[in-house]
């Protein structure tokens, strides 16, 4: 087995153990009472003239941003297992054992059994990454599957300790107050409303693009998307007719219909591509090319790109879930986190 394999069979392993024994943000429920730090509060004056937090975080940009997400997914995770802890710890006070022997007492009955078809599947999944024949990476596969298993089993216990002794978490994440103006669609009373500044030139918008309508999908009623306009210049030359040829379609109420045939589709962004895409979804031919070639909607783009600088947005995509931003084509398990934490604080 070369040293590669090794190295990714031991990462397998290193990352069930992990997350079985420290949680993450996703695990800390309830509802918190908390206020959250408004935009407008004052920092400072300055000859009787305030400066406001909105006005010192924007002067900051991304990295403030940036910073306040670390300190707070450094806090929820040291809280998360604070938690846990004391919740170990009262379970096995009232169980008359100490806190391992409760933990093993769940974890270890009945030693859980990691089947040949099981270690197939993994195998098959992860040949390519894997590069080596099954029977030399098969017993740490196994090892990976069992340590899979005692996860599972451990956070089965935490959830139904948490339901016990009634936890309410009270850590406010850091937000911004984002307005959810533009093209969206989900119901406007959904808990859930998640702001995505995004370039149809960009090619992770692309790769975010079923990610989000599989949420649109799994959290159906649940979630609200609004689409804001953020075309990288200086990066992506067709970006900003592109965008303005959405909101001419937005125009004839088919905004969607053209955002999914450009994210769907091969071809160019040039204006002339443009004009054929929104023929092939039945906009009025007419009325859309005199729409794009007025620019017509430039200056509604130029917003829109304003209001992301703001809140310190530099590349796209950039979505803010209830005001909890996330940069870049985050993965589906990362935006499903997020978005169930705030279910469970009962929307913001």
């Amino acid at each position: 087995m070369n040293s590669r394999t090794v190295l990714y069979i031991l990462a397998l392993v290193v990352v069930a153990l992990f997350t079985w024994g420290i949680a993450t943000s996703t695990r800390g429920g309830g509802t918190g009472d908390a206020t959250p730090t408004t935009a407008s509060e004052v920092l400072a004056t300055v000859g009787g003239e305030e400066i406001t937090r909105n006005e010192v975080e924007t002067n900051a940009g991304a990295q403030l941003s940036q910073l306040r997400s670390q300190i707070y997914d450094l806090t929820d995770q040291a809280l998360t297992q604070t938690i846990d802890g004391k919740m170990l710890d009262l379970e096995a006070e009232k169980r008359g054992v100490d806190r391992d022997e409760l933990v093993s007492a769940v974890v270890d009955s009945n030693p859980p059994v990691a089947t040949e078809a099981q270690i197939d599947s993994v195998y098959e999944d992860f040949r390519e990454q894997i590069n080596a024949p099954r029977d030399s990476v098969g017993p740490q596969i196994e090892a990976y599957l069992l340590n899979q298993a005692r996860r599972a089993r451990f956070d089965s216990l935490m959830t139904s300790l948490r339901d016990e002794y009634k936890v309410v978490n009270y850590l406010e994440p850091p937000r911004f107050e984002v307005t959810a103006t533009g093209p969206a669609k989900g119901p406007e009373s959904a808990p859930v409303t998640i702001v995505e500044f995004s370039d149809f030139e960009c090619p992770f918008c692309k790769r975010i693009y079923p990610t989000l309508n599989q949420v649109m999908d799994d959290y159906d009623g649940r979630v609200r998307l609004v689409f804001r306009q953020f075309p990288l210049h200086a990066l992506h030359p067709n970006a900003q007719k592109a965008a303005e040829a959405s909101l001419c379609a937005d125009e004839q109420g088919k905004f969607w219909e053209l955002h999914d045939a450009i994210f769907e589709g091969s071809g160019g962004l040039d204006v002339a591509s443009l004009k054929t895409r929104a023929a092939e979804i039945g906009l009025d031919e007419e009325a859309f090319g005199s729409c794009l070639d007025s620019g017509e909607f430039a200056e509604q783009v130029a917003a829109d790109v304003a209001a992301g600088r703001a809140l310190g947005v530099s590349g796209t995509p950039a979505l803010f879930i209830n005001g909890r931003f996330l940069s870049g084509a985050q993965p589906y398990d990362v935006i499903a986190r997020v978005i169930d934490d705030e279910l469970r604080r009962g929307g913001a």
